[in-house]
């Protein structure tokens, strides 16, 4: 398990980075957006840093308390879990 996590959550982190960089350009141009559960989600399954990176990159989403506060707290619990995982 520890040679797949790495490149697990490099992948993870990538695919939420560009999620919150294409939802960005698509509230721009005013097409369909991608669900706030998906962007969740992604964050929620390992990508909470790729979800912040894009969030403050693209500034998109830094308004809204659901993802201001949520990913972070993903963040924070993904970091305890591999914490409490590798001793």
């Amino acid at each position: 398990m520890q040679t797949v996590l790495p490149g697990y959550l490099l992948a993870i982190n990538v695919v939420a980075f560009i999620l919150y960089g294409a939802d960005k350009q698509r509230a721009k141009q005013g097409a369909w957006r991608i669900p706030e559960r998906v962007l969740l989600g992604v964050a929620a399954l390992g990508g909470s840093v790729g979800a912040l990176g894009g969030m403050y990159t693209f500034r998109h989403k830094t308004r809204h308390p659901k993802f201001t506060l949520g990913v972070p707290l993903l963040l924070a619990a993904q970091l305890a879990a591999l914490w409490l995982l590798n001793p």
